[in-house]
């Protein structure tokens, strides 16, 4: 289940071990660490983990007694109940086998009156856990990670904290033991922590020398303070001497930038931020807020790092925390039991600009039927959905989660951080610019008093509603990342470690069928309101379409659901689809009946799609719609369709154009190329040995490991025909042309295009596209920092921080007249307002002043980015080439 954490308030740290040997029965013995993670004087959280230093566990049920009046509320990971005092937490049916060593994580809400004292004692399969480790409070050193991974001639680092407030300074040593004498403590191996700077994280560095061998040497480094039970930190060295994989260290060294703490990529409840700066406005608008997409780059970097180092759990650990926090939970989804999937949803048009908004639901536009719920239900038993919503506020920035606690519960969420919130709503022409983020569970307590944002929205709109939308490329991806940490994990003889992960994608596989939906279940072809309403899985267009959605009544009185009426080249992925067919590993095998051979036809359909759009250049065009101007109408004359689908060379969105940016071409290429390794499809390999050459001749490669790649193009023309199947796919499209406007050094951009030339590379054995792979990477990381990776970005769009709305330009934040309501932090909403003037915040962000130097007639502020997609891309970017080629 879904849950959020603010930083530690409270540990009670239990080294404890009992063993009880009898006859015939296997030893138990368990330690548990119980870190209260937040308390908001009433409601509270905590984390659970456990470690079982017995005999391997088939089973596990950990009880204990609470002190005082608390009372779990709900909890994940385990099956939690409470009977008066007593709490027990049984194993979930993916986590109770538990081998001996073993460690894992549960955790919970909960809420009390008076005091919320530690429980101090905790029992597995009824053994209790007593080994003598302190008094609950008792103070303890909190490290983390305690293993780290130092490439040679770098570092790496751990954060040390004190898990609660001493009376007098505290120091705190870091001791370098027995091993490899190459890995060194060279900062930080004397720390101090003071009453008033106890719980902040201070990092103590790792170094590993050059040195002549080829060993990946370890050594333990003990943390102590006096007093207190010492941390065992495990430091190894990634040898850079094995000169076939020096892409391999790159790997690591750019993996631990990441994961290290001082840099800054993972919030307290170690959610991958969008990106490290907090002032950045693209698709989220915020840097402290994230993304499906990111938690999507998370498991595949940990995956390569599963595939690099053997070790999986930080594979399973980015699931888990993925669906703790941006999957939501059933209390977060309530009344989908009302759902009712003969009549999905009721009618809202599309308008071409924000100013057309709010639009009136309909209930006599027909409206077709939804065919999967019931065969969902069938499978799982619940109706509840099972995919990432797009968009969180990990750090509460706009304050939607002001005020829960003990007292307010808001779909199920009682917290005040990693609030679900979203902001695309108002047609093509709403950019980030001119949007109004708002929460997902809307109970009118912020906005306009007592009916919230809706109104914006939809006319009469109100509160008490929940809303989730779905990015299918994000699930796309985290299906494809489970294929190849299968695939890995298998080579190294470790799948079952990751049996209950792989379950949980294939699942996710199965509900993303929903993207492959007419908004409105309406079938192919439609060029009016009043169309034919579809049946069966007739509206189903089995691409992956721009988003699903779905919503309710927090009350439980109803629910809806609906797909996307377009469809965007930059989100297929056949990759996807060929794992979750027939042809796929069993292992990510969805469970519905009818799941795989939807999933084979869509495999057929992307691939056809890429035919269908290529330029005669070779760069892949936009993609199609079923509802044009939003509101299925007639598409102009002439105009070729896909399956009945149009023609649309900027789908979804126009404020930029959407297929205007080179980065949808590498990502979606990426999976084509991935899929050609695997299967050396005919269809895949056209695409492909179109698409390179041009890619690669609108790529400069200059002297000191310099390169400039696409980033703008413009689209002229369209599709030679329209297409509804053939043996050979649709044909070549000689009027149909792209042309590269400008060129770019962006890194994220850059290391999707490495991978897919990597892939296609060593596949077809095309020698420029290998040189062309390594002389990106190669470019990319000659632009290294000390948190990754950078290059520098001239942010001219920031002008648009205070623009007033002007229809006639299409720019500026457009608040309806008569509407007013209040951000969280007082901010007035009304007609007139600037996208700055809901966001008053930005103010206090430290790099304010130059974006307010731009606005008073200063130069174009620059920023250097660290996007975590982008960062992880480039770890990849160098682990795929070093595995593929590893003579370089």
């Amino acid at each position: 289940m879904r849950h959020r954490f603010l930083t530690a308030l409270g540990v009670l740290l239990l080294s404890l071990s009992t063993a009880l040997v009898g006859v015939a029965h296997a030893a138990v013995a368990c330690s548990v660490t119980y870190v209260k993670s937040w308390d908001g004087g009433g409601g509270f959280g905590a984390n659970v983990t456990i470690t079982n230093t017995g005999d391997p566990l088939t089973s596990w049920r950990l009880t204990y007694t609470w002190p005082g009046t608390q009372q779990v509320t709900h909890g994940w990971s385990a099956d939690w109940s409470q009977s008066g005092k007593d709490v027990t937490a049984t194993n979930a049916s993916y986590n109770g086998r538990q081998a001996t060593g073993a460690q894992w994580t549960i955790g919970f809400n909960g809420s009390y009156t008076g005091t919320n004292t530690n429980p101090d004692s905790f029992a597995i399969n009824g053994v209790t856990c007593d080994g003598g480790g302190g008094t609950p409070g008792q103070q303890a050193l909190q490290v983390t990670p305690t293993a780290v991974t130092v490439p040679e001639g770098g570092t790496a680092a751990y954060g040390v904290r004190l898990a609660a407030q001493p009376t007098g300074n505290v120091t705190v040593t870091s001791t370098a033991g027995g091993g490899d004498t190459d890995l060194t403590i060279t900062q930080g191996a004397n720390l101090t922590f003071t009453p008033q700077t106890w719980n902040v994280v201070q990092n103590v560095t790792v170094s590993a020398a050059q040195d002549a061998d080829t060993t990946n040497g370890s050594r333990a480094i003990t943390v102590a303070s006096s007093g207190l039970t010492p941390v065992t930190v495990t430091a190894t060295e990634a040898d850079d001497d094995v000169p076939q994989n020096p892409y391999l260290t790159e790997f690591t060294t750019q993996y631990n930038k990441i994961k290290n703490p001082a840099n800054g990529y993972f919030s307290p409840e170690g959610i991958p931020y969008h990106s490290i700066e907090t002032l950045i406005v693209e698709a989220p608008d915020h840097g402290h807020e994230t993304t499906s997409e990111a938690f999507s780059f998370w498991l595949w970097l940990e995956a390569q790092y599963g595939r690099v180092t053997g070790n999986w759990a930080p594979f399973n650990n980015a699931w888990n925390v993925m669906e703790q926090y941006i999957i939501p939970s059933a209390a977060a989804q309530p009344g989908n039991a009302a759902y009712n999937p003969a009549d999905p949803a009721d009618y809202a048009p599309e308008r071409p600009r924000p100013s057309q908004y709010p639009v009136p639901l309909s209930t006599s536009v027909p409206v077709g039927q939804d065919p999967l719920a019931n065969e969902l239900q069938s499978t799982y038993g619940t109706r509840d959905v099972y995919g990432m919503h797009w968009l969180l506020d990990v750090d509460d920035v706009y304050g939607y989660g002001t005020g829960r606690g003990a007292n307010l519960t808001e779909c199920g969420d009682n917290t005040k951080r990693v609030t679900y919130i979203n902001t695309f709503q108002r047609g093509p022409q709403e950019s980030a610019w001119e949007t109004v983020a708002h929460p997902s569970c809307e109970t009118g307590r912020f906005g306009k008093p007592g009916a919230g944002y809706p109104p914006l929205f939809i006319q009469g709109g109100g509160a008490n509603q929940w809303r989730y939308t779905n990015a299918p490329d994000a699930d796309a991806r985290a299906v494809q990342v489970a294929y190849w940490a299968l695939t890995w994990a298998t080579a190294q003889g470790k799948q079952a470690q990751i049996s209950s992960t792989l379950a949980k994608a294939a699942k996710m596989g199965d509900y993303l069928r929903y993207a492959f939906y007419d908004k409105y279940f309406k079938n192919p072809g439609c060029t009016s309101t009043s169309c034919p309403a579809g049946t069966g899985k007739s509206s189903s267009s089995y691409m992956l379409t721009w988003y699903y959605a779905w919503g309710g009544d927090t009350g439980g009185s109803w629910a809806w659901r609906v797909g996307s009426s377009s469809w965007h080249q930059g989100y297929q992925n056949p990759f996807a689809a060929w794992v979750l067919s027939p042809a796929g590993p069993s292992a990510l095998r969805p469970q519905s009946p009818t799941a795989a051979s939807d999933w084979q036809t869509s495999l057929q359909r992307q691939l056809d799609s890429y035919l269908w759009l290529q330029s005669a250049e070779g760069g892949i065009a936009g993609g199609a719609t079923n509802s044009w101007n939003g509101d299925y109408e007639q598409p102009p004359a002439g105009t070729p369709t896909f399956y009945g689908w149009a023609y649309d060379h900027q789908p979804v969105y126009h404020d930029p154009p959407s297929n205007r940016w080179f980065g949808f071409q590498v990502w979606s290429l990426e999976r084509v190329a991935e899929y050609y390794y695997v299967t050396g499809d005919a269809k895949a390999k056209a695409v492909l040995d179109k698409w390179v050459p041009w890619a690669l001749a609108n790529t400069t490669f200059g002297p000191g490991a310099t390169y400039r790649i696409p980033n703008d193009m413009t689209w002229s023309g369209a599709p030679a025909a329209s297409y509804t199947g053939s043996p050979g796919g649709p044909g070549p499209n000689p009027g149909l042309h792209v042309t590269v406007v400008n060129h770019t050094t962006d890194v994220g951009a850059a290391a999707a295009y490495a991978r897919t030339l990597t892939w296609y590379a060593a596949k077809s054995g095309n020698a420029a596209a290998k040189a062309g792979a390594k002389n990106l990477i190669d470019g990319m990381l000659a632009h290294k920092d000390a948190k990754g990776v950078g290059v520098t970005e001239t942010r001219a769009d920031y002008s648009r921080f205070d623009d007033p709305h002007d229809d006639a330009t299409n720019t500026g934040l457009y608040i309806p007249p008569g509407y007013t309501g209040t951000m969280p932090n007082g901010d007035a909403i009304s007609a007139g307002k600037t996208f700055l003037d809901i966001r008053s915040f930005y103010k206090d962000d430290p790099d304010w002043d130059k974006v307010q130097d731009h606005l008073d007639g200063g130069p174009a502020p620059a920023f250097t980015y660290h996007r975590f997609w982008a960062q992880a891309d480039v770890a990849m970017a160098a682990a795929d080439y070093g595995t593929l080629f590893p003579n370089g």
